[in-house]
């Protein structure tokens, strides 16, 4: 069963993202709290959205989360309409080969056809051979020309100051940053 994250479901969605994390490899970077996601997803001005996939319990109940597909919208100044980023998709292990995924990938396809968005898209790692074999099942077609490029930590205070002629602090990051949204 798939539907829309409930403030509840925080705690799972930020131990599969833990978990995630590990499974890429890089446990260090995963910093968000249970606080930051709760506030992204349920606070005023919702940024992100997330959908939970459950497996049945017995008579017929809802047995708990085992996956999750986290988004937002995007825009493309090409088609004129907005679309879907996928940020994260995860199953946990114990799950995995029950549909889950692709139930949630669906559920977000149909979101895209019902809004009127024309894309779809996320990015996988390169040395993910079993995600990228799933997608390519799906139809997903690789942007072989597209690099994905970020700005984090230093580099991106340090522009953000040329924007703001002062120094910045990951503190007035932070800040400039809530008082935007």
């Amino acid at each position: 069963m798939i539907r829309s994250a409930k403030p509840s479901d925080v705690p799972a969605i930020h131990a599969m993202i833990r978990e995630l994390a590990d499974y890429e490899r890089a446990p260090q970077e995963a910093k968000a709290t249970e606080e930051q996601l709760r506030e992204a997803l349920f606070g005023a001005h919702p940024a992100v959205f997330a959908l939970i996939a459950e497996e049945t319990g017995g008579a017929g109940e809802p047995g708990g989360p085992v996956g999750f597909a986290l988004w937002f919208r995007n825009f493309s100044t090409w088609t004129g309409t907005h679309g879907v980023y996928l940020e994260d998709l995860y199953v946990t292990p114990r799950a995995r080969g029950g549909g889950h995924g692709k139930a949630l990938l669906a559920e977000l396809a149909r979101i895209c056809a019902e809004r009127g968005y024309a894309r779809f898209e996320w990015s996988v790692l390169d040395w993910n051979e079993p995600a990228i074999g799933f997608y390519a099942a799906l139809g997903a077609e690789p942007m072989d020309e597209w690099t994905v490029r970020r700005l984090s930590g230093e580099p991106l205070r340090g522009l953000a100051a040329q924007a703001m002629g002062t120094a910045v602090t990951s503190d007035s990051l932070s800040e400039a940053t809530s008082l935007s949204n």
